[in-house]
């Protein structure tokens, strides 16, 4: 990687990576709808996607069936927003650690 990196370049080349080998959280649009990703470790059974401006999630093998017209489930206080926002923040701290030079 270069000496300088940026958390936009952190990310592209994340997505560039296959589903199952991505380890930041990701965007997906089907059917007007927008979600975040959440990649668990391993790619375990489990992973969800957050609507991206609400606080609902739901299977991410349901969205991936089912698009927009996949079942989703309140959650009291995590949205898509919120998940990208951590990531992005956490990548920031370990950029001025220096951990990604």
């Amino acid at each position: 990687m270069p000496a300088t990196i940026d958390i936009d370049r952190i990310f592209r080349e994340n997505r560039a990576s296959p589903p199952s080998e991505r380890t930041l959280p990701w965007e997906e649009t089907r059917d007007g709808i927008t979600v975040v990703v959440e990649p668990k470790p391993h790619w375990a059974e489990d992973i969800r996607a957050f609507r991206l401006e609400a606080r609902e999630y739901c299977r991410y093998a349901d969205w991936t069936a089912n698009g927009g017209h996949a079942r989703f489930y309140g959650h009291i206080d995590t949205g898509g927003d919120d998940v990208m926002m951590s990531a992005r923040a956490l990548i920031d701290h370990e950029i001025a650690d220096g951990l990604w030079d």
